[in-house]
């Protein structure tokens, strides 16, 4: 790859995506050079990724912590500007010195700097599945007309992306492809009874067999809801309904999707569970890098297994569908009501097989909602949050009974 040093903006730079993302542009100073980075409120790790890499631009969502962020960098004579909250997000998201774009913000809170960072037409790596799942037509038809190309982070969509037909965008629909099929780990309860899954704990649900991520990715990898998501995603970015995509159990991780032509050809992609690998993809994306990951070795692996998802044990994979099919507000109705389930069983006051059940009701209740425009996606969000925490509230005992 031979040009200048790219700039890069990381929203969300001390979360797994983030720190992964920062990973890779230090293996490679000459090729990337970082310009923006974001944090939520882990400014100790924030000020130390601005001592390393100095960026033009740091944002703490937080005020009160963009003030001590902003004091750390003086005390270092570091030139560093900060800012603070969403108009941050939003303004370093479009800065124009950046050409590539990582939004790694978990949950609706990363919609409007991923839409800031399409409307000014930047390579926009996509590695939270919310601003896709919620407003995922409105997100293609800005880049249509903005000129932005998306870039799936995923290693699911990554993976896809990778099989399609040569020079393909994303938002369109893939000529000659029959199917598209995810794969999923399982997560850690693939094999738990439904009786046992009455007692898991966040504890249990925070451990991933395969991959290292957020608490609230991982137990949605643990429900199956992460594999809903991500079929909702890729139906918006690859034109496709939900007839012509597919999840399978893989419980290796190492294949990561695969695409499925009309001749009868059926294209993987393959690679350690380490998500440098589709990150260093799209950082270097059309070209090639090196990332920093282990190689695979097909004879050390020697078995690879395949299953059919279990839908009725794992409810939220169905939901998912169901949300995809209804469309209007229902696939941002059903996000919104996950995220507020999650949050509530990582914080004690719900149990797992709640969670399932709260997103039906809440799914049930405002599918019917236009999401045509950004004020209606953000109205539909809102209300399924606040009918969420209502139930919650109303959940002495376990919601799923």
């Amino acid at each position: 790859m031979s040009h200048a040093a790219l700039g890069v903006t990381i929203l969300g730079a001390t979360g797994s995506i983030g720190q992964n993302a920062l990973n890779i542009i230090s293996q490679h100073p000459d090729k990337f050079k970082v310009i923006a980075l974001s944090a939520y409120q882990n400014v100790g790790t924030l000020f130390e990724q601005c001592k390393q890499f100095k960026p033009a631009v740091a944002v703490m969502v937080d005020e009160a912590l963009a003030i001590q962020l902003a004091d750390l960098l003086k005390a270092e004579n570091l030139p560093t500007q900060v800012l603070s909250g969403s108009e941050g997000l939003e303004t370093i998201a479009k800065h124009p010195q950046s050409i590539k774009v990582v939004c790694g913000i978990v949950g609706a809170a990363g919609l409007l700097s991923t839409l800031s960072a399409v409307k000014a037409g930047k390579q926009v790596l996509i590695a939270n599945k919310e601003p896709l799942v919620m407003a995922g037509d409105l997100l293609i038809d800005l880049a249509e007309k903005s000129g932005a190309t998306l870039l799936p982070v995923d290693s699911e969509h990554n993976a896809l992306f990778q099989c399609m037909p040569a020079n393909y965008k994303t938002g369109s629909k893939p000529e000659g492809v029959k199917q598209i099929i995810l794969t999923a780990s399982g997560g850690p309860f693939l094999n738990f009874s439904q009786q046992a899954l009455e007692s898991v704990t966040p504890e249990m649900a925070c451990t991933h067999p395969n991959w290292r991520m957020g608490k609230k990715i991982t137990v949605d990898c643990a429900t199956l809801m992460n594999k809903g998501l991500e079929v909702i995603e890729a139906s918006k970015l690859y034109r496709l309904n939900a007839d012509e995509i597919d999840v399978v159990i893989h419980p290796q991780s190492i294949i990561h999707s695969l695409v499925e032509y009309i001749d009868g050809s059926l294209l993987a992609q393959l690679g350690v569970p380490d998500m440098r690998v589709p990150l260093t993809h799209c950082l270097a994306w059309p070209w090639r890098e090196t990332s920093g990951a282990n190689r695979l070795s097909l004879t050390e692996i020697g078995n690879l297994t395949f299953l059919k998802p279990d839908k009725v044990k794992f409810r939220c994979l169905e939901l998912a569908y169901t949300a995809l099919r209804l469309g209007n507000a229902a696939p941002c109705v059903l996000n919104a009501s996950n995220e507020v389930a999650v949050e509530a069983f990582l914080n004690g006051h719900i149990r797992f097989l709640d969670i399932p059940f709260l997103n039906e009701t809440v799914l049930q209740q405002y599918a019917h909602l236009g999401a045509l425009t950004l004020d209606e996606i953000l109205q539909a969000d809102a209300l399924a949050r606040k009918y969420c925490s209502s139930l919650i509230e109303m959940c002495e005992q376990p919601c799923h009974g």
